[in-house]
């Protein structure tokens, strides 16, 4: 992707950078998406994409690595928050093979895992449809992304 960091900041009111992501968002607790809001949206911005990732889940097959845990998008360009367990805009499939947000449960004794979330602001709406995984979204919102930055968090069981 030939975009960089930019200044828009992603943030939750659960957990801060780098910092443990509580139980309830996580496949041991309720399993809900976190609450995510952003601001310093970029001029432009018409729809935003967010997924989450884990690249440190022991998981490679070809052209791909990690656990993707949610994949979201065609959020309108006027929205700069996501409620807690949020279903509104497009659910993409994980890699759970569900669509929707499926949180945090690395394997037991495997260690701190971090988990990506990372937003992306887009200069168009493309109205694409539901079950995209995580690399068709990238490939297709890819030449749209004007804006993106990240969210970490951990977890460890």
């Amino acid at each position: 992707m030939g975009v960089a960091l930019s200044k828009m900041q992603l943030k939750s009111a659960v957990f801060e950078s780098r910092g443990k992501i509580p139980q309830k968002y996580t496949g041991e607790g309720e399993d809900v998406s976190p609450p995510m809001e952003w601001t310093n949206v970029p001029e432009g911005t018409k729809s935003f994409a967010l997924i989450c990732h884990d690249p440190d889940a022991p998981m490679v097959s070809p052209g791909t690595y990690g656990f993707v845990h949610w994949v979201l998008y065609n959020i309108p360009g006027e929205v700069t928050s996501l409620p807690e367990g949020a279903k509104k805009s497009t659910e993409g499939i994980n890699d759970f093979n569900k669509e929707g947000y499926n949180g945090p449960m690395p394997p037991e004794g495997h260690g701190t895992h971090h988990y990506f979330f990372w937003l992306f602001a887009l200069n168009k709406e493309l109205e694409l449809e539901p079950g995209l995984t995580l690399w068709q979204l990238l490939e297709r919102i890819e030449p749209f992304v004007i804006g993106m930055n990240r969210l970490v968090g951990a977890y460890e069981r």
